[in-house]
């Protein structure tokens, strides 16, 4: 007999169907336990991870180790962000306003903070333009889940950023390398960027101050990358976390302040300028052209952001203090302290047999370039930094980790005096294994 469901006044009586709650159906059972990772978690890898933990990192321990591979400003203690912002962070935990949930594209009231902050006559920002997120990090994720598909491809910088990669291969996303050209202070191939642009092609990412290159793309250069994007109508994903962080009198100009039909997504955050990497705080900028990007990409970073609920309300209570009440002189002896360390470790650098070091323009790193063939000794850019560890305890990335080979990357944030004896120390361990040939090459020839 089969009994079904009725409802009595306001409530359901739900009414056994032979004997059982539930309709009985034959399916099979699992005979034993198998849980499997998802493909979404195989396919996602940290380049730089898979290639730091492989090596054999052993110091020498008659030297202390000058770690010059991480990119996090506040390491080494000499580099505190300023009184006013810990004053807004405080002011925002006291008043206990900030403690529930805010709306997962933030609050109304700091999203309009960081729109007067950025908004120009070029490139004009409303509230409605902004969406906060958990760092510049998600800020990145938001936008290429929001651009692209699974099957399509974004053009991405090389070398360039590792995380770029790390989130489109984990959602199906083919990457595409652009070449940068370290002989032209890395400014992008941009032959070679047109040459990989197909009908599947989502997204072009352009990172401005450059991470890994500390180089600074001119507003000329700028106007070639987005004449190249508004050819092929491809809308630009501008990773800016390091913008004003520069140290050329020319400045550098934000993308959307120079787009005339090229809609853009600009990913910025508090990590960087303001030297609080750990607050997570960022945020996307919504810079559409023409109408291009719509209701429909407004509503789909809505919908993204909803998956965490957006970024910490704390942080978000204090934005607007941040932004308004930071002296412009903790920026300038924030700028001052990086182009004086970036000089040091340049001009060092230059008189070292066998080193190609390439003076940066803003950001915090600075790349060197390694002529391989005179250092025998080695197989790679991986060996030659595992073994200035082991020699001299002097830890350099490895440029392979942003798939450019021969190369090392060396982050400028450590203390002057950290600076100089690191230098020291890469000078002696290359004078040590350098080896002289017929005549010297060098990759700015090839």
């Amino acid at each position: 007999t089969y009994f079904y469901g009725r409802i009595h006044g306001n409530s359901i009586h739900h009414v056994s169907v032979n004997g059982s709650l539930y309709p009985s159906k034959t399916k099979s059972r699992r005979q034993r336990w198998e849980v499997k990772p998802s493909e979404m978690a195989n396919n996602t890898l940290n380049p730089i991870r898979a290639i730091v933990d492989g090596m054999k990192l052993t110091p020498n321990p008659d030297k202390p180790m000058i770690a010059l591979s991480i990119g996090d400003p506040t390491v080494f203690g000499n580099m505190p962000t300023d009184i006013a912002v810990l004053q807004a962070m405080k002011d925002a935990i006291d008043c206990q306003k900030y403690n529930g949930y805010a709306p997962s594209v933030g609050y109304l009231k700091s999203r309009q903070a960081v729109a007067n902050f950025y908004t120009c006559p070029e490139a004009p920002l409303e509230a409605e333009d902004v969406i906060l997120t958990s760092g510049c990090s998600q800020a990145i994720d938001l936008a290429i889940s929001v651009l692209c598909n699974p099957g399509d491809n974004i053009l991405v910088p090389c070398p360039g950023f590792s995380l770029y990669k790390t989130l489109a291969v984990s959602m199906g996303i083919e990457v595409k390398l652009y070449n940068l050209l370290p002989e032209k202070s890395w400014e992008v191939d941009l032959k070679h960027l047109e040459s990989l642009i197909d009908e599947r092609t989502s997204c072009l990412i352009v990172t401005n101050p450059s991470n890994p290159c500390g180089s600074v793309f001119s507003e000329e250069h700028l106007q070639k990358i987005l004449k190249v994007a508004s050819r092929h109508c491809i809308p630009i994903l501008a990773d800016e976390i390091y913008s004003n962080m520069v140290s050329t009198t020319t400045g550098c100009p934000s993308m959307a302040s120079l787009s005339s039909d090229v809609p853009i997504l600009s990913c910025g955050g508090l990590a960087k300028r303001w030297l609080v990497p750990g607050w997570r705080m960022g945020w996307i900028l919504i810079h559409d052209r023409n109408d291009i990007f719509g209701s429909k990409i407004r509503q789909g970073l809505v919908k993204l952001s909803q998956r965490i609920l957006g970024a910490c309300s704390i942080i978000q209570g204090a934005l607007e203090s941040i932004l308004n009440n930071t002296p412009q002189s903790f920026y300038n002896n924030t700028i001052h302290f990086l182009k004086t360390n970036s000089e040091i470790c340049f001009s060092e650098l230059c008189t070292v047999p066998g080193l190609n070091p390439i003076m940066p323009s803003g950001a915090m790193y600075l790349m060197v370039g390694i002529d391989m063939d005179r250092f025998p000794d080695f197989k790679s850019d991986v060996d030659f930094t595992e073994r200035l560890v082991t020699e001299q305890s002097v830890f350099c990335l490895p440029a392979s980790a942003f798939e450019y080979p021969n190369f090392f990357r060396i982050v400028v944030t450590v203390p002057e005096e950290m600076m100089v004896e690191a230098c020291g120390r890469i000078k002696e361990f290359c004078e040590r294994h350098y080896c002289s040939g017929s005549h010297d090459s060098n990759y700015l020839d090839q």
